[in-house]
């Protein structure tokens, strides 16, 4: 019987995969930052060098937004059905039929964790008292996360974390 990732391993893929998002993240919003910065220089008044600052804002949350989503969609709908973070843990995201997911569904799931965040965290904390372990937004994307039987299930050795 496969056991279900618990609270703590999630919680520790979480911060791995929120590393690698934001230094990637940062990266490209460093180099879209200075794109702008170069375009102020070049001539913007007072009340411009506001507006730019307010579209610099909107760009950087935008990317950060939809990187984020991408990286977790795509990741999660492959054939690894983990994200980075995951597969360190050795971590798999399945449909509640332990069929790998489709982009729309790992979608949902991206954006329903937006709904757990919103209620303080609950929808996050509820992994650690559901019986198979799903937070709110596993239980609204239809989606369960499992401990892989075998590290390569996953495409990385996990020795380690056992």
């Amino acid at each position: 019987m496969q056991q279900f990732g618990g609270f703590w391993r999630r919680f520790l893929a979480y911060l791995i995969d929120a590393i690698i998002i934001n230094v990637a993240t940062s990266i490209i919003g460093g180099v879209i930052g200075v794109g702008i910065g170069m375009g102020a220089l070049s001539g913007a008044s007072g009340s411009n060098m506001a507006a730019l600052e307010t579209v610099s804002g909107l760009v950087g949350g935008l990317i950060g937004l939809i990187g984020s989503w991408l990286y977790s969609a795509l990741l999660e709908s492959s054939s690894y059905q983990a994200t980075p973070g995951k597969m360190a843990l050795g971590l798999v995201v399945t449909d509640e039929m332990g069929q790998r997911i489709g982009f729309g569904r790992a979608t949902g799931r991206y954006f329903a964790k937006i709904l757990s965040s919103l209620i303080l965290l609950i929808g996050f904390f509820m992994i650690g008292w559901t019986a198979r372990k799903q937070g709110l937004h596993d239980m609204i994307a239809g989606t369960l996360v499992y401990k892989a039987r075998n590290p390569q299930e996953v495409g990385v050795s996990v020795e380690a974390f056992r």
